[in-house]
């Protein structure tokens, strides 16, 4: 049981209660406090004090020391007034137990306002927090997006800077071939000169003249004609020239084709029939039943019913390969792959069966006309 508290000593101000309790052969370290604005229940084993305050306080700036086997309170009072006595006189029990029981329920009240404030407040620092690590992150972005334009800018100068000097030395090798072409033109020109002055001029100690043209008449040397007839070359002897052609599979010319595009087609071509191929013989093991698609849609509905959507699957893909015509299989697999979480595969049936149907709509349309 524990003891009751009756002796304490206080004083007070117009603002302030100052209460002290002291703890006859007990050397309290800590001690159990409850207060509320007119409710102050203190616990120190084997020692309990419980005072119902004669007007409210301030529990919330109110403080409490324990030091040398006393506890001193300092409670603020909440209106500036003197006190006729510290507790309520007179009260009974009945008074004390509705007064007791609203202090506990205002303190839950305070505890939960108190938790909820933290709540919200912690939720503000976390939003604070996110918005704070969104801005560093947008600025280091815009750090890196900066970085990479200048240096995209540095790269497209040295670029540019490249292909201004290939172009200067492409143009100065153009010049100096130009040149050196020009000075082979000149010499030719100078030999070609040379060997006519020397065909045109007589040899020492004959008496040939060279005949000088008259007025209105063509210049004309038996020399240089000789000369002339020396110079051409001999007719061209007949021969049979042979054109080997590459073969190809499409028709149109090497150089108007695009040999990838076609090699790519071609590739794929062979796979294709590689796929068949192989389907074909994994269907010629397959029983007589096997082979029917409704069949197979049937046992993968079964399947599916059971829970066992992979050899549900299975079953409506050989349904597929047997028949691809029917939407109602694409959409049980669909579901299947629903069921399985594989989403993307989902997607990719659900929009075979709106091809399908389609398909199937034009197809009708056609048969009416």
């Amino acid at each position: 049981m524990p003891v009751w508290l009756r002796e304490f000593r206080w004083r007070q101000t117009p603002a302030a209660v100052y209460l002290s309790l002291p703890l006859r052969g007990v050397r309290a370290t800590s001690a159990n406090i409850f207060c509320t604005d007119q409710y102050l229940k203190v616990s120190v084993p084997p020692f309990l004090f419980e005072a119902i305050l004669y007007a409210p306080i301030d529990d919330t700036n109110s403080t409490a020391k324990i030091g040398n086997g006393t506890i001193f309170f300092t409670l603020y009072k909440k209106e500036v007034a003197m006190w006729d006595y510290l507790t309520l006189p007179n009260a009974n029990k009945e008074k004390l137990q509705y007064l007791r029981e609203n202090a506990v329920l205002k303190a839950h009240e305070k505890a939960k306002e108190e938790t909820e404030a933290k709540k919200v407040t912690k939720q503000e620092h976390k939003k604070y927090t996110l918005e704070a690590t969104m801005k560093l992150e947008e600025a280091e972005r815009k750090r890196i997006e900066g970085l990479k334009e200048k240096e995209r800018q540095k790269v497209t100068k040295e670029l540019e800077l490249w292909r201004k000097e290939q172009k200067d030395t492409e143009k100065q090798k153009r010049v100096q071939k130009e040149e050196e072409l020009h000075q082979e033109v000149e010499q030719l020109k100078e030999k070609k000169k040379e060997e006519i002055n020397k065909a045109e001029i007589p040899n020492e100690g004959t008496s040939e003249t060279r005949l000088k043209p008259t007025k209105g008449c063509a210049s004309f040397s038996m020399f240089s004609e000789n000369v002339k007839e020396e110079r051409l070359p001999a007719p061209r002897s007949a021969a049979t020239i042979k054109v080997n052609f590459t073969p190809r599979v499409f028709p149109t010319a090497l150089r108007e084709s695009r040999v990838a595009e076609e090699e790519e087609w071609l590739r794929k071509q062979a796979e294709a029939r590689r796929t068949i191929n192989a389907d074909l013989s994994e269907l010629e093991d397959l029983k007589e039943e096997e082979k029917n698609p409704d069949w197979l849609k049937d046992k993968g509905n079964k399947m599916f019913a059971t829970g066992n959507y992979l050899a549900a699957v299975n079953a409506y893909n050989l349904a597929v390969r047997l028949n691809n015509k029917l939407p109602l299989l694409y959409l049980n697999r669909a579901a299947c792959h629903l069921k399985l979480r594989n989403l993307h595969k989902a997607v990719e049936d659900s929009s075979k069966v709106s091809r399908t149907m389609k398909q199937l709509s034009r197809s009708i349309l056609k048969i009416k006309l």
